[in-house]
């Protein structure tokens, strides 16, 4: 059965782990689909944005207990999986399905409830933005197993809070309730309902100016540690690719004249 359930909506693709029975638990086939997902839509130039969700009362438990069976049936094959990267890949294979999220050039917002824990927190940082259930529950758990976070934390969790935060989170992997999360920077929104507020927001977003979206993200990914001298001109670069085509035209015809904004 497929572990991952990828829809598209008037331009907004929602993207599910669909292990319910298992809180979508990360094993080697959920690892692949998610990256699968993740890279099909890098391919699909009709999505605007992707809300990014866990099936059942869960986003993601983390790592799968079975897997540990795995790993101690043949390390030295795990190991190698660590630095095995494909032609023109930063990311390993278990680094992928929370790295995949950032480099697609649109955003993406995860919806989260119930438990975050492990790498299900790891692939929940990839995402661009984080609405969570009052309820949610979210932990940088691998300590609890005698390893470090390795799913592309040190691309996410350094621009969302302080480095003291950052690690005392990974050194006790203590749970955090959603309302402090949200205060330390691991959490966008917490709403009662956040599969439909990522809805809303993936539709508003889907509904601007893909031009200017893209080059949003870009920017802030890009820029948010350059110095002063290679931000500004990153600025300037992707500001000179929209300025005056059509697309930004027609956003300016749209609010001079109070109607909604068209994408194209």
């Amino acid at each position: 059965m497929a572990r991952v359930e990828v829809t598209i909506t008037d331009r907004v693709a929602e993207v599910a782990l669909a292990r319910p029975e298992k809180k979508n638990a990360l094993d080697m086939a959920m690892f692949e689909e998610i990256t699968a997902a993740g890279e099909a839509l890098k391919r699909n130039p009709e999505v605007r944005a992707v809300v990014l969700t866990g099936r059942g009362g869960d986003f993601c438990a983390g790592l799968d207990l079975a897997m540990f069976g795995t790993i101690a049936a043949d390390l030295p094959a795990l190991t190698a999986q660590l630095f095995d990267l494909a032609p023109g890949e930063v990311a390993n294979i278990f680094q992928k399905p929370a790295h995949v999220w950032q480099e697609l050039e649109i955003p993406v917002i995860a919806a989260l409830r119930g438990v975050v824990f492990g790498g299900g927190l790891q692939i929940a940082l990839g995402a661009d933005m984080r609405f969570a259930a009052p309820d949610t529950r979210l932990s940088v758990m691998e300590i609890r197993w005698g390893l470090i976070p390795d799913m592309g934390i040190t691309r996410s969790l350094p621009r969302l809070t302080r480095i003291d935060v950052a690690k005392e989170l990974m050194m006790t992997g203590r749970i955090v309730e959603a309302p402090e999360a949200r205060d330390i920077g691991l959490l966008t929104r917490v709403v009662d309902d956040p599969l439909a507020a990522a809805h809303a927001t993936a539709r508003d977003i889907a509904g601007r100016s893909p031009d200017a979206i893209r080059r949003a993200k870009i920017l802030l990914d890009r820029a948010w540690t350059l110095p002063p001298a290679e931000s500004l001109a990153l600025e300037a670069r992707l500001q000179s690719e929209i300025i005056g085509r059509p697309a930004q035209l027609a956003a300016v015809a749209a609010a001079l004249g109070g109607r909604p904004a068209k994408s194209g």
